[in-house]
Parts: C-alpha cells; sequence; structure tokens
C-alpha cells in the first residue's frame, strides 16, 4: 500500500511541471490534460523501475520513450504533433538534481582548489547528468526512429 501511495504522490507532483511547462511552450489548453497525463506516466514508470532496483539512467530511457510512443499514438488520434505532449511531459525527468551537484562540484573546485573528492562528485554527478539526459533524448527520437523509417527496421 505505501507504494502505490508513493507512486501516485510522485505522478501528482511529476503531472505540475508537466502543466507548467506546457504553459510556458504555448501548447493549447485541450492539449495540457494529456501533457499532465504524460508528465505523470513517465515519471511514475521511472519511478517503478527505480524502485525495483533498475538504475536511473535505464528507468529514464524507459520512461521517455513510453511518453514517446504514447504521444506518437496520440498525435494521431487527436491530430496534431507529438512534440505538443511530449516535451513538456520529459521536463519533470531532467536531472537537476544531479546537474546542480556537479556545477556546485566545480564552483567548489575553483575557490577551494582541486581536490579528488570534489572531481570524483563532479564527474560523478555530471555523467550521471548526461547519460539521463541522453535517455531522455533517445528515448524521446525512439518511436521516430521505428515507425517513420523509409526502410524496415529488420
Amino acid at each position: 500500500m505505501s507504494l502505490l501511495l508513493a507512486l501516485l504522490h510522485d505522478m501528482f507532483f511529476a503531472a505540475i511541471p508537466a502543466i507548467g511547462f506546457g504553459l510556458v511552450f504555448n501548447v493549447p489548453v485541450k492539449a495540457l490534460k494529456y501533457c499532465a497525463i504524460l508528465g505523470a506516466l513517465g515519471h511514475g514508470s521511472r519511478f517503478l523501475l527505480m524502485h525495483y532496483g533498475v538504475s536511473i539512467e535505464w528507468a529514464s530511457l524507459f520512461g521517455a520513450t513510453l511518453v514517446g510512443m504514447i504521444g506518437v499514438y496520440w498525435s494521431q488520434r487527436l491530430l496534431a504533433h507529438p512534440k505538443v505532449f511530449t516535451v513538456a511531459a520529459i521536463i519533470p525527468m531532467v536531472p537537476g538534481v544531479f546537474a546542480f551537484k556537479a556545477m556546485i562540484a566545480l564552483v567548489e573546485m575553483n575557490s577551494l582548489g582541486f581536490s579528488d573528492a570534489l572531481l570524483a562528485t563532479l564527474i560523478n554527478n555530471g555523467s550521471k547528468a548526461l547519460f539521463i539526459i541522453a535517455a531522455l533524448a533517445i528515448g524521446l527520437a525512439m518511436p521516430g526512429l521505428l515507425f517513420y523509417r523509409r526502410k524496415p527496421v529488420v
């Protein structure tokens, strides 16, 4: 029961920035609910996978792929571009904490001087942020790579 409650909590608080960034990107008002649902589904799937031991990078790739696939399906049904639904829904999965910690380590290295611990923090958090961002980009591109090809995959 606590996992279900934590999942619903995570999905609810992921839908809020999806709506906010939908408003920033001038998404039509009728499409905002789809952005919220996709943001909640993507972040919720990442949360579940991480709960069961999958690393955040692979969980982000799966969540972004899920958002991309559903966004393409909805775009065909609702006659809109997939980016209307998917871009705002991906924003809650952007690794802000890891990027922030990497930049703090870089600033501390600049002001306090070099140390092995700061370099390790910088490399660890920076590479994690880069891999998550790459996973989000690849996940969003996955439907285009699979479905909008002129030649078959196999």
